[in-house]
């Protein structure tokens, strides 16, 4: 019984160290029918990108997201840049420290960010999003259309990147004749 309970354990440990979600989830996400399915997937591939791997570096993470809820904005993102110097690759580290640069307007850094997101984890669909966000609020409406459909690539349910698509693509290209 005692390999067995430590084998069962080794496997949890493994889990637990190795954050983020996983092909198979990002998967399921791309392959998903419209509805409450997608909208699970997504709610777990979300929870996923919050784990690192670091117990450290979910710590801070989670206290950040509590100080921007509080609207403590600096203490925020102290919380995040010691995250990122614990676990310099956490995706959502980056990303919600972009967040905080776009509530600041402070778009280049935000964009910076997000880039450095999209470095780690390349199908974060919610750094996708604000990327085309920040972009639009630039007036770069062509890059932003390029960022929402790559969003699409990785989750084709997100209805506010579909929504962003159908409204910039005849801005950008034009109407069909």
């Amino acid at each position: 019984m005692l390999p067995t309970l430590v084998s069962a354990f080794a496997g949890l440990v493994l889990v637990a160290t190795s954050g983020g979600p996983s092909d198979e989830m990002f998967e399921a996400l791309r392959r998903a029918p419209e509805g409450p399915s997608a909208e699970q997937l997504e709610a777990d591939v979300s929870a996923a990108l919050r784990e690192s791997g670091s117990a450290t570096a979910d710590i801070l993470l989670e206290r950040a997201m509590v100080a921007q809820t509080m609207q403590d904005f600096d203490l925020s993102r102290e919380f995040l840049d010691r995250a990122i110097a614990v676990e310099p690759d956490f995706a959502e580290a980056w990303f919600q420290r972009a967040m905080l640069f776009i509530v600041d307007e402070a778009y280049d850094q935000a964009i910076l960010d997000l880039n450095e997101a999209l470095t780690h984890e390349p199908r974060h669909f919610n750094a996708w999003l604000m990327l085309g966000n920040v972009f639009e609020q630039l007036g770069q409406n062509r890059e932003a259309v390029e960022a929402y459909r790559e969003v699409l690539a990785i989750h084709p349910n997100h209805e506010r990147a579909r929504t962003q698509v159908r409204r910039l693509e005849p801005l950008v290209f034009g109407r069909a004749i």
